[in-house]
């Protein structure tokens, strides 16, 4: 027997998300560090399937990303709680937004601001 099933040659593959279990307060408690991993996994194979699509907006182009990557995006939205479905396909956007922004300003030779005296800080005299 080694550490962590290193040296077995068991075959069995993972158990199959479940459902979140519903804590006392009627909550939800918080996916493991597999379930998290498996939540990234679908959320890159979506994300990979969109890009190869053409696809930036998920939300706007629903329909789109529903028609072409059907099988990625319910392994995504099974694998995830909702709410981070949402957050990952809002964050891809904003992302998205942020790099085409700093493209730009590269190409127009922008100055970048030094900022290191950060919000809050005393002026020098």
């Amino acid at each position: 027997m080694s550490w962590f099933g290193a040296g077995s040659t068991s075959t069995t593959k993972p158990a199959a998300p479940t459902a979140p279990e519903a804590s006392q307060d009627g909550g939800y408690i918080a996916p493991d560090r597999t379930g998290r991993q498996r939540c990234w996994d679908g959320r890159d194979s979506f994300f990979q399937c969109l890009e190869k699509n053409g696809i930036v907006d998920s939300v706007k182009e629903d329909e789109k990303a529903k028609k072409l990557c059907a099988p990625e995006l319910a392994e995504f939205e099974k694998t995830c709680a909702s709410s981070w479905v949402t957050y990952f396909k809002k964050r891809r956007v904003m992302e998205y937004q942020r790099d085409m922004t700093i493209k730009k300003l590269n190409a127009e030779n922008a100055t970048p601001m030094d900022i290191s005296g950060g919000a809050g800080a005393k002026p020098s005299r």
